[in-house]
Formats: structure tokens, C-alpha cells, sequence
């Protein structure tokens, strides 16, 4: 950090720090290769309140060591049919490796997770929606790093009279990693499948 002193017209002396600029919003090993992009997403069970799975392809090239910078995931699941005197639910998520059943954020391959639900008791029902935070907050420079080829989406419904599905968007960037970060991110996406 360099420091430069000047003297004024009087007998003041002014002291001018210079700092390195901080750059906020890139990963440290990393550099953008794109603009922001927005993925768009959908998946449908294939029967009522079955679990489905899709994968969406990043077309991310593996020769040179391209890995996609996640920044914000929105996950919109379907609304469950309201049943007379009995619960309903879709629940969704996205996550990096393939999964057995819909994840919650509690998974480290969890990137979001969203379900809508609906509470009944004889006569009486209450919707409401839990969704992890699909945006982060400003402090945080992305939510995650997708390291593979592709990322995974997955619904379920239970106590629907129809099949569900849920619709998504996922918002990003492609970067470069360094050998040894790209190593790195995908051995650990890879071996915590």
C-alpha cells in the first residue's frame, strides 16, 4: 500500500493512501467467461405423487476446466389440490448430483429447495409455501459452484388428485477455475453424490 505525502500552500501536509482495489463478486481462482446468464427449467412427475427427477445440461466444457457460478435459483412448485379433510404438498429442489428422493437444503448438493403445502383438518385448510433463500443475501458474492456437466431438478407431490410439476430459473455466469480449484470442486461434487 502506498503512501504519498504532499505539502499544500501552508504548512499543512496531506497523507493520500493509496489501496488496491478489492474487486467483490468474483471467486478467488476463477475468472468470468460470460455474462450473467438465466437458465430456464421445468419438471412434471411422470404419475400422481411420484417422485421425478430431470437434469438440465450447462454444456460446460471439461477440457477447459469450465465450472458455472450459481448467483440466484428461483423454484416455483405447483399448487397442491386442495382434498377435503386430508394434507397436500408439492415439494422441489435443485441440486448439483443426482438424487432418490426431493432434498432439503440440509443436503450439501442442495442449492434450493421449495415446496407448497396444504393443512386440512375436517372442514377447515390453510396453504403455505417454505422455500429456502433462493437469493442470496447482499453479502454473499454467489450461492454455489456447479463443477459437472449438469445440475438436477425434482418434484414430488403426495395427496394430489393429479400429477404436479414445478417450474425454475436459475441465474449465473461461466468462469474458468484453476487447475487445482477445478480439481477440487469437481472431486467434491463428485465424491459427496
Amino acid at each position: 500500500m502506498p503512501i504519498r505525502k504532499y505539502r499544500c500552500s501552508r504548512t499543512e501536509s496531506v497523507t493520500i493512501i493509496d489501496f488496491d482495489p478489492i474487486i467483490i463478486g468474483m471467486p478467488r481462482g476463477l475468472k468470468q467467461t460470460s455474462s450473467t446468464i438465466a437458465i430456464g427449467f421445468s419438471v412434471d412427475e411422470s404419475g400422481k405423487d411420484t417422485f421425478t427427477q430431470s437434469s438440465v445440461d450447462l454444456n460446460l466444457s471439461p477440457l477447459d476446466r469450465e465450472v458455472f457460478v450459481v448467483l440466484a435459483i428461483n423454484l416455483d412448485p405447483f399448487t397442491p389440490d386442495a382434498v377435503e379433510g386430508a394434507d397436500s404438498k408439492v415439494e422441489s429442489s435443485l441440486t448439483t448430483t443426482s438424487q432418490t428422493a426431493v432434498q432439503n437444503l440440509s443436503n450439501t448438493n442442495t442449492l434450493a429447495a421449495s415446496g407448497n403445502f396444504i393443512k386440512a383438518d375436517g372442514g377447515i385448510a390453510v396453504a403455505f409455501q417454505s422455500m429456502g433463500s433462493e437469493t442470496p443475501p447482499a453479502t454473499l458474492e454467489y450461492i454455489g459452484i456447479i463443477a459437472t456437466n449438469d445440475f438436477f431438478i425434482q418434484v414430488k407431490g403426495t395427496g394430489n388428485n393429479a400429477a404436479k410439476g414445478m417450474d425454475g430459473k436459475l441465474y449465473g455466469y461461466r468462469a474458468v477455475a484453476d487447475a487445482s480449484i477445478y480439481a477440487a470442486l469437481v472431486q467434491s461434487e463428485v465424491l459427496s453424490a
